[in-house]
């Protein structure tokens, strides 16, 4: 499912425009600009109770090898997203 079709359910679950459901959409999932990813570029925690909790890890700079020639090349640091379920969407799921 993409932003498009959340926005269309969205828009037929609670009776809005599908404008101003994409609108929304858009708010809370735009990638550089949105709720979530603002508040995850913050290294804040966004929680959804019973859905889940998205947050940030960071991970640190270490040696790796490059596949094709075998040399010995540093891999930088970085930040990355992670998500974990909520109790109430892991037993939907395992239903």
């Amino acid at each position: 499912m993409n932003k498009s079709e959340i926005s269309v359910k969205l828009a037929k679950k609670v009776g809005l425009t599908h404008a101003k459901a994409a609108d929304i959409v858009d708010a809370i999932f735009n990638a550089h600009k949105g709720i979530f990813a603002v508040e995850l570029a913050a290294e804040h925690k966004v929680t959804i109770p019973g859905f889940g909790t998205l947050a940030t890890r960071r991970r640190s700079a270490r040696q790796g090898r490059n596949p094709a020639t075998g040399k010995t090349i540093t891999i930088t640091a970085r930040k990355y997203a992670t998500f974990k379920a909520g109790k109430t969407l892991k037993e939907k799921l395992a239903k």
